[in-house]
């Protein structure tokens, strides 16, 4: 596989591969952070920091125009028909075997005749790979012009998926890509010889329509990428519509989507009429395996001498701290670096590329504690995070409990199946958020998914930890904590 590297793709997209060749990327778990950060952000975002498959039992739901139809799935990647430089690209990039809606989707994007198909999945499922794997079975290399076109929404994320494209499709060599991206110039009366273009809608339309540089009429195969963030941003949808109604009537095409909703729907059903679809049940976050506690103190001084009294009390593997701010996130990551701690910090003042940096280090264990604002509410999904704490509970602006940041908060302590621990520390003047919080998990049980939540009592001042919770920590030690009130709900 290889890029265009004549003059034509231009110094500042080289240097944007290059910077994103740094990080690892295969296929990723789910980052759903919560607004204000853009779609398109948490989507790139979830591309750069994970390096496998998430093993996932979530269902697989086919939905299909003619019933009568025969459908099967497959359990192996020797079963599709690929060839065998295809093969050792998917084995190189560490696939030992097909993911479950690889499984479903890849025999109906490799069939012929060839068929259209909408598939809804969360992040980390392996749909970039599937219709990644889709182009370049499809793309002939012998033909010297563009025969597979795949929009993303953004310059970023059609860099990532470009990524993936070089990955498995290193080893066949005649097959070129080229980038329809802001930045990539296009020198007057230059012909494209690339097989496979990735671009974003904008810049794709002016090679089409302005340039002419683009035939949509020899198209085979289009896929239309992350449908929800194309939606979600003013004008896409309209110029995605435009490029499609230019294609072929016997082009393949594949949309792809984290959502389904209503929107979504309506916006499928105008670019392909009666497909086949694809969905994978978002899973349900529980947290039936969290015990969850809170600590009284009278201010930021008293919650940081409490965290230093719990931090050192037990062995935790890594652990996560919320704040309501970046300005206290930066305050409680320089008193803890100043005793010792290997700290990272989180906030949406970082690129997304320094975002991905730092949570791939605290994946790998360089950093111990990772100091977090509401950007990282949702999704970081790290195996050794046993004990999740809230300096501060998450409000909103009308200084409520925010019930859904708290939710996904202590989630990040309870993913695999593992148990863990949420220590929330709060000031005497909030101790009635906690009651709220508490009551309306047991009003809405469900939450925005499922709570599920263990329930206990007060503990008073001084009192050892109850059993059950020093039978969760990986030492059996009591816990002195030392400040204010300790309860568990």
């Amino acid at each position: 596989m290889q890029v265009r590297s004549d003059s034509a793709c231009s110094h500042s997209l080289q240097r944007s591969l290059a910077a994103l060749a740094i990080l690892p990327f295969h296929l990723h778990y789910s980052i759903c952070c919560l607004s204000p950060v853009p779609l398109a952000e948490l989507s790139l975002m979830n591309k750069l920091i994970h390096t496998s498959l998430v093993e996932s039992d979530q269902h697989v739901e086919i939905l299909q125009r003619d019933p009568s139809s025969p459908l099967f799935s497959v359990k192996t990647f020797e079963e599709l028909p690929l060839k065998r430089e295809l093969l050792r690209g998917v084995y190189m990039m560490g696939f030992n075997r097909p993911s479950k809606i690889q499984e479903q989707a890849l025999p109906l994007m490799l069939a012929y005749p060839p068929q259209n198909l909408i598939a809804q999945s969360q992040s980390g499922t392996g749909k970039t790979a599937a219709f990644v794997l889709a182009m370049l079975s499809r793309a002939n290399a012998n033909e010297k012009y563009p025969q597979c076109l795949c929009l993303a929404p953004t310059y970023e994320l059609a860099l990532q998926i470009g990524q993936v494209v070089r990955t498995i499709g290193k080893f066949c060599t005649d097959i070129k890509v080229n980038y329809a991206v802001r930045g990539n110039r296009i020198l007057k009366g230059m012909v494209l010889e690339e097989q496979i273009i990735i671009g974003t809608p904008g810049t794709t339309l002016d090679w089409c329509f302005k340039q002419r540089i683009l035939d949509l009429t020899k198209i085979s195969l289009f896929v239309l990428d992350e449908a929800d963030i194309m939606i979600d941003t003013q004008g896409l949808s309209c110029q995605s519509i435009r490029i499609h109604r230019a294609l072929p009537t016997s082009c393949q095409v594949l949309l792809f989507s984290a959502t389904f909703k209503e929107p979504v729907r309506a916006f499928a059903e105008r670019i392909i009429p009666d497909p086949i679809v694809i969905k994978l049940r978002e899973e349900e976050l529980t947290l039936s395996n969290i015990r969850q506690y809170f600590m009284v103190c009278q201010n930021s001084e008293e919650q940081y001498k409490a965290l230093c009294n719990l931090y050192g009390s037990f062995t935790i593997g890594q652990v996560m701290i919320f704040c309501q701010t970046r300005r206290l996130a930066d305050w409680l990551s320089e008193k803890m670096s100043r005793d010792g701690h290997q700290v990272a910090t989180l906030t949406a003042e970082l690129t997304v590329v320094q975002r991905a940096s730092v949570i791939q280090r605290f994946r790998e264990g360089k950093e111990k504690v990772l100091i977090a604002t509401n950007v990282c509410a949702r999704g970081i999904d790290v195996q050794q995070v046993t004990t999740v704490v809230n300096f501060g509970l998450p409000r909103d602006v009308k200084g409520e409990p925010d019930f859904e940041t708290y939710l996904h908060r202590i989630g990040r302590a309870g993913r695999f199946g593992h148990r863990g621990i949420a220590f929330s520390m709060v000031e005497n003047e909030t101790v009635e958020l906690v009651h709220k919080i508490e009551e309306h998990f047991r009003e809405y049980p469900w939450g925005s998914t499922a709570l599920g939540g263990r329930t206990g009592t007060v503990i008073p001042l001084g009192s050892s930890c109850p059993s059950d919770l020093a039978g969760l920590l990986l030492s059996p030690e009591l816990i002195p904590l030392g400040m204010g009130d300790r309860c568990s709900f």
